[in-house]
């Protein structure tokens, strides 16, 4: 494992003192989807580098689902005064990816190919801290899918999307 403590004096900040960093991919390998994603909710793995400029973290994983929190900030800000929408295409991607990840062997890797995203209100940093969560669809050999939705602290739908994932070995396994 490589990584830094996180400690940017931001008292509410669920990754304040975590572990930012990456697992070696030979230990990625040896463990299940299910159980990397545990580590990351449970802080005994490092959170990934871009978690912590994300301002996002996992907060349940299961099989075929996975949930994020994520905080919406002016630092996302578009030119309009709103939080850009690649931001929230990040976190739909995030959490519809660890979906499929969750389900993934040990040795087993996924990227993204594919992605939908339908914007459905607009975000600001006043609406505090946001839910994603990601739902396994399908998964096969080397194809899966998911969906997410993003929601307000009052069950308000904000943005959902689709995605479709290739399974890919990791070449640490071989």
């Amino acid at each position: 494992m490589t990584g830094d403590s996180v400690d940017d004096g931001n008292m509410n900040d669920p990754l304040r003192a975590r572990v930012v960093g990456l697992l070696a991919r030979e230990e990625l390998a040896k463990l299940s989807g299910i159980e990397f994603l545990t580590g990351l909710r449970d802080a005994t793995l490092p959170a990934p580098p871009f978690s912590e400029s994300a301002a996002l973290w996992p907060v349940s994983a299961e099989l075929g689902r996975v949930v994020f929190d994520a905080n919406p900030s002016r630092r996302f800000y578009n030119p309009m005064g709103i939080v850009h929408g690649g931001w929230i295409a990040m976190l739909l991607d995030t959490a519809m990816g660890c979906a499929v990840h969750s389900a993934l062997e040990p040795g087993q890797l996924y990227t993204t190919i594919e992605m939908r995203t339908v914007f459905v209100k607009q975000v600001v940093e006043e609406l505090g801290t946001l839910r994603c969560e990601g739902v396994l669809l399908h998964r096969g050999g080397r194809i899966a899918g998911a969906e997410g939705k993003v929601f307000d602290r009052a069950g308000t739908l904000l943005a959902y999307g689709s995605e479709t994932c290739l399974i890919v070995e990791s070449s640490s396994k071989k």
